[in-house]
């Protein structure tokens, strides 16, 4: 978060080679040699950060994209790390299209485990919208996201991905 006054600013910004304008907030960017390492979700007051990294600017002209087309394809290359099982899962994350949802259990099927093990690998994600984790929701309701449970920030980021993606809110 950017500092208040008073306040210096917060040392963990510093870890992003990048923070992108969302219509939503901000993403911070963490690129490696290996791909793209880091993405999250920063309020929108979070001062912006350029990058003349082409992997960064790949990413932010895909992220225009989507903004504007929900269909469009964010694939971009990534530093995938995680154990088998979350990597398992947010293959199958990848394989949920725009405009559609799947649920905890429904992946806990498809990658072995359990409907929490799922949760737990989806709040894992180091790669929001690109694995995008925001298609997986509850069998009776929209579920948490991102390890900040079901109110908030992030669940209001969930719900403007869904909207914009046209999904009937839960």
């Amino acid at each position: 978060m950017p500092a208040t006054p008073g306040r210096p600013p917060d040392p963990t910004l510093s870890r992003f080679d990048a923070i992108l304008a969302a219509p939503f907030g901000r993403l911070g960017v963490r690129a490696g040699s290996g791909g793209i390492e880091e993405i999250h979700f920063l309020p929108a007051d979070t001062p912006l950060r350029d990058n003349p990294l082409p992997l960064i600017a790949a990413l932010a002209a895909r992220l225009q994209a989507y903004y504007a087309d929900p269909d469009a394809s964010l694939d971009i290359p990534l530093a995938m790390r995680g154990s088998g099982f979350q990597q398992r899962v947010w293959q199958a994350i990848r394989a949920v299209p725009a405009g559609r949802t799947a649920t905890y259990g429904e992946l806990a099927a498809q990658a072995g485990g359990t409907a929490r093990a799922v949760g737990q690998a989806c709040g894992a994600n180091p790669f929001p919208l690109v694995v995008p984790c925001h298609r997986i929701v509850g069998a009776k309701g929209l579920g948490g996201f991102a390890h900040h449970g079901e109110d908030g920030f992030h669940l209001e980021v969930k719900r403007w991905l869904l909207r914009h993606e046209r999904v009937m809110l839960l």
